[in-house]
């Protein structure tokens, strides 16, 4: 838990005094109270989570963007939000990507219909950070959240995360492909497609670090990722239409390659439709990531803003994602500390081996890399 910043009157010298006017020397002396919401980089700077949550109820609304429902339980975890505090939750733009989000931010300043939070990839996160979108702020776990996945400054900290895994329609495709060596495979012409551009979209650009590696790349060399989706597009079975939850269910990508939450939830969703959804996770390309929530600078709601992400990282926020198939940050926390549902974390796939991250600087040249090159590899 983060230290609570105290607040008190100064009473240093304060003792019966009283001046020539007949006030007290304390009356004189200011005292430091409760900061406004939008410059609060705790829950305490305002004077706890009960006055944050006051001042959230007063704001009555919280603008998000890219917060599709069936994206890591974002439909659950935004009901709850909503009836818990009874604050309205907007999404500007459910199908939007991390881009477009950074674009919002940038581009909206001071409005009010500017979104108050984003979720991105980390890879987008640190950009924001770097281009002075986000504004500080310590959830109240933040010192058990691990430290390769938060900003040391609060401006940015991963709530979720997944592997990358490949979905097939077994009623479209036999037999469905389990590694991204299969996805080559003549029977796959016109089938495979990511979940957007990875020059745009956090979850195409991890994609491409998972064909990397699967393809003798490294943290270090995401070209072969490239190379592989070249070669895939070559071979005609590159499928450049963005996969979505409705892409699914109609059979317009039969293949995605996608996070394994993702893809886990269109196999619940689309199951009473008559859609057989599998999932594998390619052992050939294991690619592990978390992706990052933050509070934009100029906030419109700010105390909400600021709620959310504490709800989000509180027990039943990280609950609710475990629900919708993602892992929480802090699952290993709440195993420890028996909060965990059990039921819930036994429902996840199993994988072998401890994930390994990207540095930060592995992260940037990939994405330059990927930025560059993108386009070229898939044109045919």
């Amino acid at each position: 838990m983060t230290t609570p910043r105290v607040r008190a009157a100064a009473v240093l010298g304060c003792f019966a005094l009283v001046a020539p006017g007949g006030l007290s020397a304390c009356e004189n002396t200011p005292t430091a109270g409760p900061e406004k919401p939008s410059v609060a980089t705790s829950a305490a700077d305002v004077g706890g989570m009960r006055a944050l949550v006051t001042a959230a109820k007063r704001e009555g609304a919280l603008r998000a963007i890219a917060l599709p429902p069936d994206w890591a339980n974002y439909g659950g975890l935004i009901a709850g939000f909503e009836k818990k505090y009874g604050i309205k939750v907007t999404d500007v733009d459910p199908q939007g990507h991390s881009e477009d989000e950074i674009n919002a931010l940038r581009k909206s300043g001071n409005r009010p219909t500017a979104p108050d939070v984003i979720d991105v990839g980390d890879t987008f996160a640190r950009r924001a950070a770097g281009q002075n979108l986000l504004a500080p702020y310590k959830v109240a776990a933040y010192d058990s959240i691990p430290g390769n996945q938060k900003d040391s400054k609060g401006r940015w900290s991963n709530n979720y995360g997944g592997y990358i895994s490949i979905g097939c329609d077994a009623n479209r495709v036999k037999p469905c492909p389990e590694t991204f060596a299969d996805l080559l495979k003549p029977v796959y012409r016109g089938k495979v497609a990511l979940e957007g551009d990875p020059t745009k979209s956090g979850t195409a650009l991890a994609s491409v670090y998972a064909a990397a590696l699967a393809n003798n790349g490294s943290f270090d060399d995401i070209q072969p990722g490239l190379d592989f989706f070249a070669e895939l597009s070559r071979r005609g079975n590159f499928n450049p239409l963005e996969s979505t939850s409705a892409t699914v269910e109609d059979g317009r990508t039969p293949i995605s390659i996608n996070w394994d939450y993702v893809n886990l939830g269109y196999a619940d969703q689309l199951r009473d439709k008559g859609v057989d959804w599998q999932v594998a996770i390619p052992f050939d390309g294991s690619f592990a990531q978390y992706y990052a929530l933050a509070v934009n600078k100029r906030a419109p709601h700010p105390a909400a803003a600021r709620l959310w992400q504490e709800y989000l990282f509180s027990t039943e926020g990280q609950n609710l994602r475990l629900y919708g198939y993602a892992r929480p940050v802090l699952m290993d926390v709440m195993r420890q500390n028996g909060t965990l549902d059990e039921a819930a974390a036994a429902r996840l796939p199993t994988v072998e081996g401890t994930p390994q991250f990207p540095t930060d600087a592995q992260l940037e040249k990939a994405q330059e890399t990927v930025a560059q090159g993108w386009a070229k590899a898939v044109s045919r």
